[in-house]
């Protein structure tokens, strides 16, 4: 089930065994190399500390929020030794330059669709320019068109050139 970067933000997680809040979901961590969701920032609701939930301590995922066994899954960042270099690079997906392979911009990402029961980004939705969106809208990328990301951009394959509907085909 793939959902939408905004359903993963500001949401409550909640916890099994007291049935109640104990901290609300900031922002997705991630991995860059692999487009992998590695964990979440959180806000402790108790203490307002900043936590890490990893995605496998979340039990379920409710319109009303994701849900943990107990407020013992949250885990400061400083304590997760194997996630130190992913927390590094502060990875920020959304706002970042989309180009083709070919030096053609295409647009920033806007959005990004995760598939949840593996955490991994399936594909990124470009906002292109003003111009480009009245011809053709937003546009949609799947992970494996993806050739190169890096700190300024995001490198996909040349795009296929679209053939006129009159076009008669060649025999």
């Amino acid at each position: 089930m793939l959902q939408l970067s905004n359903m993963l933000m500001n949401q409550p997680i909640l916890s099994l065994r007291t049935g109640t809040e104990v901290a609300t979901l900031i922002k997705p961590i991630i991995n860059p190399h692999n487009l992998k969701i590695e964990g979440f920032y959180c806000q402790d609701n108790v203490d307002r500390r900043e936590l890490i939930l990893l995605p496998q301590d979340i039990r379920d995922a409710l319109p009303q929020g994701l849900v943990i066994n107990d407020h013992d899954a949250l885990t400061e960042a400083k304590d997760l030794v194997r996630l130190q270099s992913v927390l590094a690079l502060n990875f920020e997906l959304v706002g970042k330059n989309v180009r083709t392979t070919s030096k053609t911009k295409l647009g920033k990402v806007e959005d990004y669709a995760t598939d949840i029961p593996s955490m991994f980004i399936q594909k990124i939705y470009v906002s292109q320019s003003i111009l480009k969106s009245f011809s053709g809208g937003n546009l949609g990328v799947d992970r494996t068109q993806i050739v190169e990301i890096n700190d300024k951009e995001i490198v996909i394959n040349d795009l296929e050139a679209k053939v006129p509907a009159n076009a008669r085909a060649m025999a």
